[in-house]
């Protein structure tokens, strides 16, 4: 995908879409961790759940969520005010979703939700932009906004650093495939958020993206497990992965 097929300026479902393709690339199974998110969200709590769509950027799980379960409602926080924009943009009108802007390191960004409690808290490749420490604080926060019997899901990069043999063939692999649809045009995410700055209405909010990110995440990317023991000291019940790739797991809790 080139500059020419980049969406017109205010096209907010062409910006998500772009914002889709552009993560693709990176993830090409990333609809697939989708599915299953959703299955197991159905699986747990039913098709008509309240879900908090954590670190949500323009919606793409919320997107998906409303689509598949049309009774469902979602609460969607991110702090990012570009993604949040093309989301607001792209949801307008449709009252089963709320967009608020937080900050998942502020201990008080709860007081901004709209409810005490959720069905599901579902996130995806985005809580690797923080610390352990934050992270793990972050964790015992969900434990008390998922309900008795809720669950939480977070499908993200996990690296198991017991195999580095096997970590170094699969990112070689993974990057060259990468390499070869760049080269058939993909654009990645430091060409898609330039092009988001030239958008009219996209400059000023990019702007002030990058003054509050910066270039680059500082976050960490612990194991799977260390996912499911924190998870279970921070007061979950149960906590495991329900689907994996050479990179990537989704790790689901139950409250």
């Amino acid at each position: 995908m080139g500059e020419a097929h980049m969406p017109r300026s205010a096209d907010w479902n062409g910006w998500q879409r772009s914002w889709d393709r552009q993560q693709e690339w990176y993830m090409p199974d990333r609809e697939e961790r989708f599915q299953v998110m959703l299955d197991m969200v159905e699986a747990t709590v039913g098709s008509a759940p309240r879900v908090l769509d954590l670190a949500c950027g323009t919606g793409t799980i919320s997107d998906r969520l409303l689509a598949r379960m049309p009774e469902a409602t979602s609460t969607g926080v991110d702090l990012d005010p570009a993604l949040l924009t093309i989301g607001r943009g792209h949801f307008a009108g449709d009252d089963r979703i709320t967009l608020i802007t937080a900050d998942l390191t502020d201990p008080e960004w709860p007081a901004k939700l709209p409810h005490d409690t959720y069905d599901a808290v579902l996130t995806a490749t985005a809580l690797h932009w923080l610390r352990l420490g934050p992270l793990a604080a972050l964790y015992g926060q969900l434990a008390q906004l998922v309900r008795d019997g809720g669950v939480f899901l977070n499908a993200d990069r996990m690296i198991d650093s017991s195999t580095p043999r096997i970590n170094a063939a699969e990112s070689a692999h993974r990057h060259a495939r990468m390499d070869r649809a760049k080269a058939a045009g993909a654009v990645d995410w430091s060409e898609w958020w330039a092009l988001a700055g030239r958008d009219p209405v996209l400059s000023g909010p990019v702007a002030e993206r990058f003054a509050i990110y910066g270039e680059h995440a500082d976050g960490e990317t612990p194991s799977a497990h260390w996912h499911v023991e924190t998870l279970r000291a921070a007061g979950f019940g149960e906590a495991r992965t329900v689907w994996s790739s050479p990179s990537d797991c989704l790790v689901l809790a139950l409250k």
